[in-house]
């Protein structure tokens, strides 16, 4: 049986393949379907511009997927005009095995996707089938509302069940990457990325694009169709002034500035103490009004910087005095604690049979989630950045006060309802707060009392469960 030579192409080794294999059906089906794709995703705008990509593994399931060879769109070239002749065929490490031969001018000479370092990363760390590149309008704008952001966050959307891994009321995350001048130079980001979001099945790259995989090339069109859907839901929803990432999408509530996602607000807020923090000005008006000690109004725009950001220490410090439980004062922590993260001053403590329950449960397919009258931000924050390493892989998302106080049973009701089950007594809570408790119990849910070192002491005859250990459970 004939083969392929090896030869240089480039500067990349083409290996060996059978002639006759890399002629077979199933090459040139791969072939054709990644041209007609490529022309439906030119009329989408995911690969105008030349931009965007694709490769497709070659179906035969006589070979694992990791040893299938690969079907590459070639780089630089009109996508929606291209035939199954102009692509790549690559052996599962990477070498070419089949080129497009050279067209007269204007076609530029062919070249092989300047993303196929980041596809072969997907293939060998996700065991993908298949991997989408798209330039699509709504991937780069939704990295772009807040430039500091490293995360797609959004719930409580129907389109998140087309993402593998996730139902309606699960909170869809997707790490952000920062672009570079050349795709290639993506690739270590890229691998850290999905090093870290084990269950991503897709990567944004800011102002860029996104990296889109699957087990099949049905699975990755299918979710790369629900990924651009949900980021052009987010767009809109931030128009109307919205916050998609929260369960109910109420307005976004304006701190210091900047919208509860994070994107920065065009009006002017008063409440600013240094370039990064605040509180919102309604909020110390309240405490003015109810006579909370150390309150003190917030000087007029017309004021200096030292003297308002003088005011809001102040206000903020009577705050933490009261043992005040406001969601705004909740997100000023949050982006405390992000600086204190990023700058390596914190880490994040849990008690050590934490992380090996959390993996436990995760394995057996519960789902877990937090509820703290700490910020979601800083929840992520902490359970992020612990001395056990990450351990948001184990959760499936977060509540905050923004559901309702602890201490009420509404709270609870409206967990219940966001988290999908049939039945409250589905749920079990678990607390080492007994009002908390008790709250919990009146809303129908399952509850234990955790002890730990620290906790206030429980009523006689308190009728919960306790337990001193996660493992207990």
């Amino acid at each position: 049986m004939a083969t392929v030579p090896a030869v240089a192409a480039n500067g990349v080794k083409i290996g060996m393949a059978s002639q006759a294999y890399l002629e077979s059906k199933a090459v040139k089906d791969a072939r054709v379907l990644i041209s007609d794709l490529c022309r439906q995703f030119y009329t989408l705008g995911w690969v105008s511009g030349t931009g965007g990509s694709i490769t497709i593994k070659v179906h035969d399931d006589s070979i694992p997927k990791r040893h299938q060879l690969i079907v590459m769109s070639p780089s630089g070239v009109q996508k929606e005009r291209m035939v199954p002749e102009d692509m790549y065929v690559l052996s599962p490490d990477g070498s070419i095995l089949s080129q497009p031969s050279p067209k007269p001018y204007p076609h530029k000479p062919p070249k092989c996707s300047d993303c196929g370092p980041l596809f072969l990363k997907a293939y060998e760390m996700c065991n993908a089938g298949a991997v989408i590149h798209s330039h699509g309008i709504e991937s780069c704008l939704v990295t772009m509302i807040n430039p500091l952001s490293k995360e797609f966050r959004i719930t409580h959307m129907e389109m998140i069940k087309g993402i593998k891994g996730h139902g309606y009321y699960d909170e869809l995350v997707v790490p952000i990457i920062e672009n570079t001048a050349y795709e290639f130079e993506l690739t270590e980001s890229l691998a850290k990325a999905i090093e870290a979001y084990p269950k991503t099945t897709a990567v944004l790259v800011r102002n860029h694009g996104i990296y889109i995989w699957g087990d099949s090339w049905i699975s990755a069109k299918t979710q790369a169709e629900c990924y651009h859907y949900l980021f052009d839901a987010a767009i809109k929803l931030h128009q109307l002034g919205l916050d998609w990432s929260t369960p109910n999408h109420g307005p976004i509530r304006n701190v210091k500035g900047y919208l509860g996602n994070g994107a920065s607000a065009s009006i002017p807020v008063k409440a600013v103490a240094d370039e990064t923090h605040g509180i919102e000005p309604l909020l110390v008006q309240d405490d003015l009004d109810k006579g909370v000690v150390g309150a003190v109004p917030i000087p007029s725009d017309n004021a200096g910087k030292e003297e308002v950001v003088a005011a809001l220490v102040a206000n903020v410090e009577a705050m933490i005095r009261a043992d005040r439980k406001t969601t705004a004062l909740k997100q000023l922590q949050g982006r405390i604690w992000r600086t204190g993260f990023e700058n390596g001053e914190l880490e994040g403590v849990v008690f050590e049979d934490v992380p090996q329950a959390l993996e436990k449960w995760h394995a057996l397919g519960i789902k877990v989630y937090i509820y703290s009258s700490g910020s979601r931000l800083a929840q992520r924050l902490l359970f992020g950045n612990t001395s056990y390493g990450d351990l948001r892989k184990y959760l499936s998302g977060f509540f905050d006060t923004a559901v309702g106080n602890k201490k009420e049973t509404h709270s609870y009701v409206e967990i219940s309802e966001s988290v999908g089950v049939d039945k409250p007594s589905e749920i079990l809570f678990i607390t080492d707060v007994y009002q908390e408790a008790v709250a919990a119990k009146a809303a129908g849910l399952e509850v234990m009392v955790s002890i730990r070192p620290g906790n206030g002491p429980l009523p006689e005859n308190h009728g919960f469960k306790t337990i001193k250990s996660f493992s207990g459970i």
